[in-house]
């Protein structure tokens, strides 16, 4: 029989049964035709691949992420993923959405059509996540069913309002999930349901949604797994005791590892989700059920049942490992095809302009002054009980923390208080809102940082000690039509440049990656202690998240879902 490939002498994963088998297989137009003892006695081979005992494995399949979360294009993300052995993502381009609707949508798939990896879609459900805050565009059901009848979709994506979802029958988010469920009844629905238990937890299943891939606890895992919710697990998750669940309990087939938010410094350091089939390896995980639960699960829950497993008639992807336990990737395969080899230089000539004009010139913001950092109010002057948002290491999560400030002269003595000021300004141009709170705990202690990567609604996020690095950040931002900026003493000592959007930047991997890495540091140096600085402070405009968070509305008491003020009378 003639075959494109054949790869001899190799420890072939066998998904069905978990374990290793030693043998060889045959790949013909891009898919395997043979998996077992037959050589080149019984195949004719244009090409032949000696194994020399390695390990092949299926591509790993990643199926909950952003490609915004790493601030990159689709095709420098396919760059990075590639050679981390990842072939299959499945995308939410819910951060471009917030900007663009569904035309943000639309770019990203065209972006990604000739990317080496697969990156199959799922329409971003929650655009906007509330009705408390203002985004660039929406998602509406027509919008939904325009990319259903015109894209090649395969989920649709994290339902995050849960609040409502519980609270009102009649909520936008409902209006979806009864559309989804009568005219799409066999759509994968994703899900976000952090911390939720018993009657809450089971009225989202009832809804239609059946996954979740927040902060995990072993009781809550017990409570998903129970009541029939799939689980996504990021690394966050990744506790001793979580992991010693999904070890202990025969819960393989319920679960999968997920990336969600990969910074580019981390992509390019420490890879993608090969890092967290390796740390789950090495907490004791075998490397047979981790490499089940980054491959044939995630496959087996987007329906995507021509891959994840090596076996006749799945399209071949995979990786050749040298080391199991290091997961230690020689060479990786796309579609029968060589896209990676360690052995060989590997480097990015990454494309310019490749969006439509208007997306480079999205901040409709003129620039500030030192007066936009005073906060007016019509209290009298006194000392008043106040919410700050506590920002806390280990967590994207806020706490609601009481303190106490002064105000004189109709204005809030914020510099003269223990706390920083956060405050969020409406950059489309839309109704030039603004909302202002404290901040306090693991944050800065000087100086000022300013983006408009803010999560979701990508308007302008600025965190400071004093007024005037609070100006020259916010406008260095607003000149530069997008991107993270920290100041300090009136001057930039740290930028990321983020011009699609105010949210991707088109540079190559490895100079965004440096560039982050100096972000990184330049947040640490004002005080900022985090595992993930930039993640921590992009989130805080995030009104899905628990428990304080900030829009252009104002203050979010996100277990209440409603907008509360930040002095106490």
């Amino acid at each position: 029989m003639k075959v494109d490939l054949l790869i001899q002498n190799v420890q072939v994963y066998n998904s069905y049964f978990k374990r290793f088998i030693e043998g060889n297989a045959a790949v013909l137009d891009g898919r395997f035709v043979y998996i077992g003892k037959r050589g080149t006695d019984s195949f004719e081979a244009r090409d032949v691949l000696e194994g020399k005992g390695r390990y092949l494995i299926p591509g790993l399949v990643d199926i909950h992420l952003h490609i915004e979360s790493t601030m990159v294009t689709p095709e420098t993300f396919s760059f990075g993923l590639i050679q981390n052995g990842v072939t299959t993502i499945v995308p939410e381009p819910h951060e471009m959405a917030n900007v663009f609707g569904i035309e943000g949508i639309k770019e990203m798939i065209r972006a990604s059509r000739d990317c080496v990896v697969d990156m199959k879609y799922a329409i971003p459900s929650s655009v906007p996540a509330t009705a408390m805050e203002t985004t660039g565009g929406s998602v509406e059901i027509a919008d939904i069913d325009e990319l259903l009848r015109s894209e090649e979709i395969i989920c649709l994506g994290e339902i995050m309002n849960y609040v409502d979802v519980i609270s009102d029958p009649n909520c936008k988010t409902n209006q979806i999930l009864r559309h989804i469920r009568k005219e799409y009844p066999h759509l994968v629905i994703e899900g976000h349901v952090p911390k939720l238990l018993d009657l809450d937890l089971h009225q989202m299943l009832f809804a239609g949604v059946d996954s979740d891939h927040t902060h995990q606890t072993p009781e809550g895992m017990e409570a998903r797994i129970a009541a029939g919710m799939f689980l996504e697990i990021q690394e966050k998750s990744m506790t001793e005791e979580v992991m010693d669940y999904l070890i202990k309990q025969d819960v393989s087939e319920h679960f999968c590892f997920v990336t969600d938010d990969v910074m580019t410094d981390s992509l390019h350091a420490r890879g993608h989700l090969n890092h967290l089939v390796k740390k789950a390896i090495a907490m004791g995980m075998e490397p047979e059920r981790a490499i089940y639960a980054s491959t044939y699960t995630p496959a087996k829950r987007m329906n995507m049942h021509d891959r994840g497993a090596i076996a006749p008639g799945k399209i071949a992807d995979f990786l050749l490992v040298s080391d199991l336990r290091e997961l230690t990737i020689d060479q990786v395969y796309k579609n029968g095809k060589k896209a990676y080899d360690a052995q060989e230089e590997y480097r990015q000539t990454a494309s310019q302009r490749q969006f439509p004009p208007h997306f480079y010139e999205s901040i409709q913001l003129e620039p500030l002054t030192e007066a936009d950092f005073e906060v007016r109010t019509d209290a009298p002057d006194n000392r008043y009980p106040c919410r700050v948002m506590l920002v806390q290491n280990g967590s994207t999560f806020t706490e609601d923390h009481r303190g106490i400030v002064e105000v004189a002269d109709g204005k809030l003595c914020w510099q003269e208080s223990p706390y920083g000021l956060i405050a969020v300004f409406e950059r489309y141009g839309k109704n030039g809102n603004r909302g202002y709170g404290l901040i306090s705990g693991d944050t800065i202690k000087r100086g000022a940082v300013a983006t408009s990567y803010s999560h979701d609604n990508h308007n302008l996020l600025v965190v400071g000690h004093n007024p005037h690095d609070m100006m020259v950040a916010a406008n260095e931002v607003i000149r530069n039509q997008g991107g993270f900026y920290v100041v300090e003493n009136g001057e930039v000592i740290a930028s990321l440049h983020l011009p699609v959007g105010g949210i991707l930047t088109e540079e190559p991997l490895e100079k965004t990656a440096n560039e982050v890495e100096q972000l990184r540091r330049a947040m640490e140096s004002l005080g900022y202690q985090h595992y993930n600085p930039i993640m921590s402070i992009s989130t805080h405009s995030l009104p899905v998240s628990p428990a304080l968070k900030i829009t252009d509305i104002g203050l979010i008491d996100v277990n209440a879902g409603k907008v509360v003020p930040l002095l106490l009378m």
